[in-house]
């Protein structure tokens, strides 16, 4: 297999955008000559690993796809962790500055399907977070399934403003660079950039979370001219939001994956269905099952050779008559509450079904009573006694379900890709 960085020289696309920045653009013969230029200064052989410790932007990308020339393993870093706390053991190199790209080209070496292309941290949200390879195998499955589910406009433009140190982020880029396309990369979410690029920038697909679709619709996006879809993971999605988008004009495609899967794992086709619960079906060549305790299991060539060949996934789900895959949360995460089975991704649904919740988090508190007692904490756009949202939540949910305790808060602790830190929920109250 050709490496990513010799993709497109002397091809058609050359002269396409690649990567697009607010401080600047490359088109892919750009990338081709710069990438294999830097990557002669890296000086790793192949296979060794190397820490990427960039903001995101042009110099990342480069320093990306310079690591692929070289056939060496890219290590994305969180630079908001302290540099002790940098992986160290098996790096060979560390990229803290921009690279050098106006040397000599290094030749470059074409790459199996299984060599590993890169080592993405998990975002922890579900415990300590893991390092997990990633084969250029497991990218180019990735892509052909995310294609054929959501379509591919030659034309595309993505627009990534999720961390690129995790597989969300990441995968725009890599994805974008096997369809020859162009990603559009912000260093990070902030909703007044992302809203400009959604309305002017002819962005066709954007890839949220639950908040910041949220805060996009709140600043005023609507009908967006150019977008295809917008594609919406990292964690439950209420259908009151999707809702809210589809009056605005915003076709929301859910979608849910792991990084051990390489990102998607299922995914809505877009249009399918405004309200509807669950994922979509599984990405073409993914294989999804459901354990008899509820586990969902994913094998296939996307799955991570650590993982493979099925991946449990820690996650409760269903499948339903016409193959869509429903999440109903994290197996870790049920609260047991009188002898009942608690999913608290139920429970927020319901509470952000009310027109003053903004956000949800639902955990368990250790009970005397009951083994384990139902809370909450919300967000409210507008004032809303606690006794109210009681009320609307025994309208909907079974007894045992409705919160015992609803606090209003002023945020919920979430990583930097959206993700909710439920165990950081569960040791802030005490009975």
């Amino acid at each position: 297999m050709r490496p990513w960085s010799g993709l497109w020289a002397g091809d058609a696309l050359g002269q396409r955008v690649a990567v697009e920045t607010p401080s600047g653009v490359l088109v892919y013969d750009e990338l081709e000559r710069m990438s294999r230029a830097a990557a002669r200064e890296i000086g790793v052989a192949p296979g060794e690993a190397v820490a990427i410790a960039l903001p995101a932007g042009l110099d990342f990308v480069i320093a990306l796809h310079a690591c692929f020339a070289a056939g060496a393993v890219a290590v994305p870093v969180d630079l908001r962790e302290p540099r002790g706390q940098w992986p160290r053991e098996g790096i060979a190199a560390v990229i803290d500055r921009p690279l050098a790209c106006s040397g000599a080209a290094l030749d470059v070496r074409a790459h199996e399907l299984d060599d590993i292309a890169v080592i993405v941290r998990t975002s922890g949200t579900s415990g300590a977070a893991r390092s997990v390879p990633l084969t250029y195998g497991n990218f180019l499955w990735s892509a052909i399934g995310s294609a054929v589910t959501l379509g591919l406009d030659p034309q595309e433009r993505w627009l990534c403003t999720l961390p690129l140190v995790h597989i969300g982020g990441l995968s725009i880029l890599i994805r974008s660079a096997i369809y020859g396309t162009t990603a559009v990369v912000h260093e990070r979410f902030e909703v007044d950039a992302a809203l400009a690029a959604l309305m002017e920038d002819q962005i066709t697909l954007v890839s949220v979370v639950a908040t910041t679709l949220a805060r996009l619709l709140d600043a005023g996006l609507e009908r967006p001219p150019w977008l295809r879809c917008a594609l919406a993971g990292g964690g439950p999605v209420p259908g009151a939001l999707i809702e809210r988008a589809a009056r605005a004009g915003v076709s929301v495609s859910q979608t849910y994956g792991l990084t051990e899967s390489c990102s998607q794992v299922a995914t809505q086709r877009p249009g399918a269905g405004a309200s509807s619960a669950d994922s979509g079906p599984p990405l073409f060549c993914t294989r999804v099952q459901i354990a008899p305790d509820g586990e969902i299991l994913v094998g296939g060539p996307t799955v991570s050779p650590a993982f493979a060949p099925v991946l449990a996934t820690g996650d409760l789900g269903e499948i339903d008559d016409e193959g869509n895959l429903r999440v109903i949360g994290r197996k870790a995460d049920t609260i047991i509450s009188g002898g009942e089975n608690v999913a608290p991704d139920e429970v927020e649904a319901v509470l952000c079904e009310h027109p003053a919740v903004v956000e949800a988090a639902v955990f368990g508190v250790a009970d005397s009573q009951w083994g384990e007692a139902v809370h909450a904490h919300v967000i409210l756009r507008s004032a809303l006694s606690s006794e109210a949202l009681h009320e609307h939540c025994r309208a909907r949910l079974a007894p045992y379900k409705v919160p015992k305790q609803i606090t209003v808060v002023e945020a919920l602790p979430r990583t930097a890709s959206g993700k909710l830190r439920r165990a950081e929920l569960s040791t802030s109250v005490r009975i």
